[in-house]
């Protein structure tokens, strides 16, 4: 039988404890932690078997992060869903719903997070496919993967009892309960007990049993998600749902809001086994554990030399790193940030997190090098009232029209050809030009070319923060970034 389906993306999360390499404005699913594609992008292609454009729910902060992965895919056809602040997965799978309910259909919707690896396709698909039958006809359907240890860092699943002799189960098994991460002794006893999976995170459902679900448990957030998405706006491929009415809905996960409930109710809720070399990636010593290793156990990326050391995991983005007999430990080094912490301290990079936004520092959010819809800038150096930027413009981009209360600037052009934009005049540098930036004055960067545009600048002035910028005009329809 043919179903109707929609792919949905849950792109939202900052990955804290993958710290320095995930921040707040490059968060983990859009890195690249194992091959040559990011997490998000892993999940697009693995989805991309079910022949339909995805939803991609994604914060606003990260819109354009997402399409131009998508776009290096050749994959550019998807709705995203834009929440102007993050209120956890509930509303996030109920903009997704939403949006399905609105085409006039009733697809079964396959919800899979973007920063999850998944090492064996073939049997994600079955387990896929399988989820997709059940849940065509009403039921509510998890993925479960079977645990490979008494880990203590994931939620648990308990099902109705099966023959774990049988490594081919696809069929689903019923729901008795969701229990919350276990400590070591109780995880060692479900995995003793064998009808206790871990919580993969990921949902197949119609888009109507999700909104039926959500009106019995959840019908405030029900309510207030569609509230906020009557007045939605769309421009082309971004949808966004009216930023005061949503910043009200309660912010809650799926699991809470709905999946927790329906065992002890009427709501049928199924699970399918997951055996497909699952990983969410939630900390580093999960990232060691999916990474190629040497004789010794090291996982190292990037220039690093090692001698005598054993089951450690080095991450180096921009200089060498050198170990000297050292055990289980993790090296994550940036331009700006270097990280050093037991391995089996892993989840405790979050902590470090915490302090970097307790302190308003800017290094929990942003990295030196900063991407935008235009192209990047490298803060390569700064000072008391100085700052140096790389900047680098795509063929056909420009930066936004605007001005700085605070600054004045200098651009020198390195590569290509630059359409300046200086108060009332509009001229072109070529490279080893430049031109200044008075304090206050209204100013844009454009590349007319066909090669990447690159230029220095030098910024002068009392108050040098990125949140210094009035916009007249932009092609990206971006406030305050």
């Amino acid at each position: 039988m043919k179903y109707s389906i929609q792919p949905v993306i849950l792109c939202g999360g900052s990955g804290s404890r993958l710290w320095p390499l995930s921040r707040a404005g490059f968060p983990k699913q859009f890195l690249c932690l194992t091959g040559t594609d990011s997490l998000f992008q892993q999940a697009v292609a693995r989805l991309g078997q079910l022949g339909k454009a995805p939803y991609i729910v994604s914060n606003e902060e990260h819109r354009f992060l997402a399409q131009e992965q998508l776009r290096e895919m050749g994959e550019e056809d998807a709705t995203y869903l834009l929440e102007p602040t993050a209120r956890n997965t509930a509303p996030a799978l109920t903009l997704a719903a939403l949006a399905a309910r609105d085409t006039g259909t009733d697809p079964v919707m396959v919800v899979t997070p973007a920063d999850q690896t998944i090492e064996n396709g073939v049997a994600f698909t079955q387990a896929i496919q399988t989820a997709i039958q059940d849940a065509a006809h009403g039921h509510i359907v998890i993925l479960g993967v079977t645990p490979e240890k008494p880990e203590t860092g994931y939620g648990y699943i308990k099902t109705s009892k099966f023959n774990p002799a049988n490594e081919e189960i696809l069929s689903s098994l019923a729901v008795e309960a969701f229990v919350e991460k276990p400590n070591s002794e109780t995880a060692q006893k479900y995995l003793q007990e064998g009808n206790y999976f871990w919580n993969a995170g990921m949902f197949v459902l119609k888009a109507s049993v999700w909104l039926d679900a959500l009106q019995k448990f959840r019908p405030d957030i029900k309510q207030a998600c569609e509230e906020a998405w009557a007045k939605k706006k769309q421009d082309g491929q971004f949808v966004r749902p009216d930023k005061e009415l949503f910043e009200q809905i309660p912010s809650e996960s799926v699991d809470y809001a709905v999946m927790e409930k329906c065992p002890d109710s009427a709501v049928s809720i199924r699970m399918v086994t997951l055996n497909a070399g699952w990983n969410d990636l939630g900390a580093w010593d999960a990232v060691w554990h999916v990474q190629s290793k040497d004789a010794a156990g090291n996982a190292h990326h990037g220039d690093v030399i090692s001698t005598d050391s054993r089951n450690t995991l080095v991450h180096a983005t921009s200089r060498l790193v050198a170990l000297v007999g050292l055990d289980n430990l993790i090296v994550v080094e940036t331009p700006d940030a270097v990280l050093v912490a037991d391995k089996s301290r892993s989840q405790d990079v979050k902590k470090i997190v915490n302090s970097l936004m307790l302190e308003k520092r800017e290094e929990h959010t942003l990295h030196r090098k900063v991407h935008r819809p235009w192209g990047w800038y490298d803060s390569i150096d700064e000072g008391g009232r100085f700052k140096v930027k790389r900047i680098q413009v795509k063929p056909g981009a420009s930066l936004s029209l605007q001005m700085h209360h605070h600054r004045a600037e200098h651009w020198i052009v390195v590569r290509g050809t630059a359409e300046i934009t200086n108060g009332h005049e509009v001229f072109t540098l070529k490279e080893n030009q430049s031109t200044y930036i008075p304090l206050g004055q209204h100013h844009r960067l454009k590349n007319p070319d066909i090669i990447p545009l690159e230029i220095i600048e030098v910024q002068s002035g009392a108050y040098l923060g990125e949140d210094d910028i009035v916009r007249f005009a932009d092609n990206y329809n971006r406030v305050n970034i």
